[in-house]
């Protein structure tokens, strides 16, 4: 399957169907939706949202998935202690990766925020090893900066 996605295409999409909508847990299905129907050679693409300190997971595709990861654990954990996207390869490589699904080799975390805080992260997994690129970091970096406008 071709993994070349058109993220100005995508970003559109998402605006079109997220602008003027003020529900946050119908604009994050349909994001990850609109992700999970686009992206080739992943299994999964959702969001986690800061709760009492801790990532808390929210709207996705894909299988089940761990409930609550705490700031500095895993690849998501990381993004928020870092605040800035992981780009992982190999997760089983990744120092305190946590997995949710065992069947995930390379994943890609980008933190969002509102209002100069951290929201939450997107996260998407790959059964592949080495599935994100340097473009879908800039591309995905793009799609939360459009679904910010509309938490």
């Amino acid at each position: 399957m071709d993994r070349n996605v058109d993220y100005t295409l995508l970003c559109a999409q998402l605006k079109s169907i997220t602008e003027d909508i003020p529900y946050e847990t119908a604009n994050l299905a349909n994001a990850s939706a609109l992700l999970w129907e686009h992206l080739a050679d992943i299994n999964w693409a959702g969001f986690y949202k800061m709760t009492d300190g801790k990532l808390v997971l929210g709207p996705f595709q894909g299988k089940t998935a761990c409930i609550v990861i705490p700031v500095g654990r895993g690849v998501c954990g990381t993004a928020v202690a870092q605040d800035e996207t992981q780009l992982v390869y190999d997760v089983h490589e990744f120092p305190g990766h946590i997995a949710c699904d065992s069947a995930s080799n390379s994943e890609i975390v980008v933190p969002i925020h509102v209002n100069g805080e951290i929201w939450g992260v997107l996260d998407i997994d790959s059964p592949f090893t080495g599935r994100f690129s340097e473009q879908d970091k800039a591309g995905l970096e793009e799609f939360v900066r459009v679904l910010e406008t509309v938490l």
